[in-house]
């Protein structure tokens, strides 16, 4: 009976324990919501995490001399060693493939052909013209993606008549979507623009590129700029790039056919590489706003500095990405695809492009960063950059317009291709092609700058130093 009493006593202490504890986490809350007049910052901000983007591999924060590691072959002294610290990032670990770009052309496609049945036909399945919340009309309509088009269907058939070739332009009569019209609008904010100032610490919108437009000083959306991009690739490439070579097998199906899904996409000007990272991160954000999630920041092209720390995974005084001096692995095998000794272009197993990721990933995991194409950086080309830009997260750019002088419009292209020699491999070497210009041996891939410092650091007031 006492062992009786005790436990029942022992019970009630322990709820009024609990009883006392809920009571002191409540009076604690409301201290801390209050402040108590201390700086204790807004209360109920949103918990965030940063996945790996699929696809993306993460590539740490580091310092490296940026340059040449060895001889220059040129003699041209555009390699100059530098010591540079770049921020976190993601990368693609690989380069876009004909697929991936393909779902950018399908959906610059779909898009079009919505809007012009609606416009067209008055079809108005395909958009969404008010809130419906609000009843409010949305101007412009907004694209509705749940509705299926009916290519094939009389009615539609009418209403997309003009995105197809005209009759007189059709080969053998085969009805085709008119890559011409496959253009993809967008905006973006010129910020280093916004940026600039006159001595007299004012909006100097000459430099600024606002001639004539003094509202730039009190109206920013000056800063903001518009761009029409037709993003079909230049499937002609194959042919005007090698003028004396049968490449037309190429030139008919590399971009199409199923065969190719997973070789890098080629013929793609620096233009439309860049469009394509800005719908990739509409698409993306949209999707995390549709599920109230916090936006990341925008998917780009790497500047010529992260794309050598990454290329150079971690082996940092090494000349290639694998880490060795030498373009074969101790059995003799080949480690990249390009134009090994005298032109034996099939002795790495390709002779073209290949699938990507056939060989070997560096250290961060990215796979091809030497060979099968070299890829376009956000950077602009000049001999003395490395003279001009500062040594953390350093990059040269220059938003070229029709206008400009041809020099203006270089864009520096690295990792070298198929078609280039065991020296364009190396991740020192830097070169360029001008910003109009698809080649069909230069590619692309995208990169994420990382939110915070590098993985596992951003809990508040933490008191590890690394």
């Amino acid at each position: 009976m006492y062992q009786s009493f005790y436990n029942a006593y022992s019970v009630l202490q322990n709820m009024r324990n609990l009883f006392l504890f809920v009571i002191s986490i409540l009076i604690l809350s409301s201290c801390a919501n209050s402040g108590n007049g201390e700086l204790v910052g807004v209360k109920e901000r949103p918990k965030f995490y940063q996945p790996d983007p699929y696809g993306m591999v993460y590539v740490p924060l580091g310092s490296f001399t940026m340059g040449l590691g060895d001889d220059e072959i040129t003699f041209g002294q555009i390699n100059k060693p530098k010591t540079v610290s770049v921020a976190s990032f993601f990368m693609d670990e690989t380069e876009i493939t004909n697929n991936e770009y393909r779902q950018f052309v399908y959906w610059v496609r779909d898009s079009i052909a919505r809007r012009m049945a609606f416009e067209n036909g008055q079809l108005d399945k395909y958009v969404i013209t008010e809130d419906p919340k609000t009843g409010e009309p949305y101007d412009p309509v907004k694209i509705n993606w749940k509705e299926k088009i009916m290519w094939n269907e009389e009615d539609e058939t009418a209403a997309l008549a003009d995105l197809f070739y005209p009759e007189n332009e059709r080969y053998f009569r085969i009805k085709e979507i008119d890559t011409r019209k496959l253009i993809y609008e967008y905006w973006w904010v010129d910020l280093k623009a916004a940026a600039r100032k006159d001595f007299s610490g004012e909006v100097d919108t000459l430099a600024a590129g606002l001639a004539n437009r003094p509202q730039g000083r009190t109206d920013r959306s000056v800063y903001v700029k518009s761009e029409k991009i037709n993003v079909y690739p230049d499937t002609l490439t194959w042919i005007h790039d090698y003028t004396y070579s049968y490449n037309e097998p190429l030139t008919r199906s590399y971009f199409w056919h199923p065969t190719y899904d997973n070789y890098p996409v080629v013929g793609v000007n620096w233009n439309q590489a860049k469009a394509f990272c800005v719908w990739r991160t509409n698409v993306f954000n949209n999707f995390l706003a549709g599920n109230k999630q916090s936006p990341l920041n925008e998917f780009r092209l790497p500047t010529e500095a992260e794309w050598e720390w990454a290329a150079r995974g971690g082996e940092a005084a090494n000349p290639f990405p694998w880490g060795g001096p030498y373009s074969r692995n101790d059995k003799g095998c080949l480690l990249a695809n390009f134009k090994n000794n005298r032109g034996n272009y099939v002795n790495d197993g390709g002779l073209y492009t290949i699938v990507v990721g056939h060989y070997y990933p560096n250290q961060f995991g990215l796979y091809d960063m030497a060979g099968n194409v070299s890829e376009w950086t956000i950077s602009a080309y000049d001999e003395a950059a490395e003279y001009m830009t500062w040594d953390v997260n350093p990059t040269y750019t220059y938003n070229a317009v029709y206008k400009d002088p041809k020099s203006y419009k270089r864009k520096v292209t690295r990792g070298g291709s198929w078609k280039d020699v065991e020296y364009m491999l190396r991740v020192s070497t830097r070169d360029y092609e001008y910003q109009d210009s698809a080649k069909c041996y230069i590619g692309f891939r995208c990169v994420q700058s990382y939110l915070g410092r590098q993985k596992g650091d951003n809990a508040a007031r933490s008191s590890n130093v690394y």
